[in-house]
């Protein structure tokens, strides 16, 4: 296998110069070029192949969760390792499940770095430690359907099973179903915990 060729995104200029000079010292790496934002990172991608894109989260134009999206579609065979300052998990984790292989935070050292990009390269998996932490320590918030967020506001009103199917007009059945289905999202005990850190993610009405 030859050099690994490897394209950078991100809208400050400074980091872009900072990464390509760093990479260029790893005989493995092969700067092909760099995107000022999301929208460029596509029409790069496009143009010059690369084996893998660091890309960062919060770009102007086009943001690193749709430009991930976009690249992976049409690009399939590209790796995307995101680099990001702090940011929210729900950021992190919407771009990984856009296709994303790995996230590292820029604070994370040059050889981590490094690891990243040739671990991805691989079409391996690599969260660095400071990412895993804060997906453990911040869940992302889970992916509810509208059913159940309706479902989810009834029993913080304190309906009981039966009133909310009467009120939704769904079985008896269907609500429990539901109930189970939210309680296991929401990694909850019990309903009141369940509504308690829905309300905590936002994901209820106020």
């Amino acid at each position: 296998m030859g050099k690994i060729k490897v394209l950078i995104a991100d809208d400050h200029a400074v980091v872009r110069m900072g990464l390509a000079s760093l990479l260029t010292t790893n005989k493995e790496v092969d700067v092909v070029g760099d995107a000022f934002d999301g929208e460029d990172a596509v029409r790069k991608t496009l143009k010059l192949k690369p084996d893998v894109i660091v890309m960062d989260l919060m770009m102007p134009r086009k943001d690193g969760v749709t430009a991930t999206a976009e690249i992976h579609e049409k690009s399939p065979g590209t790796k995307i390792l995101l680099l990001t300052t702090f940011s929210s998990s729900e950021n992190i984790a919407k771009a990984l499940k856009a296709g994303a292989l790995g996230a590292v935070m820029k604070s994370s050292s040059n050889d981590e770095l490094i690891s990243a990009i040739l671990s991805v390269a691989r079409g391996e998996r690599f969260l660095s430690s400071d990412v895993e932490q804060l997906l453990a320590e911040d869940p992302p918030v889970p992916d509810l359907s509208q059913r159940q967020i309706q479902i989810l506001e009834s029993v913080g009103r304190g309906l009981t099973n039966k009133e909310i199917s009467t009120q939704l007009e769904i079985g008896l059945e269907s609500v429990k179903s539901h109930i189970k289905i939210i309680l296991e999202k929401l990694g909850a005990a019990n309903r009141a915990e369940a509504v308690s850190i829905a309300s905590k993610k936002h994901l209820l009405k106020d």
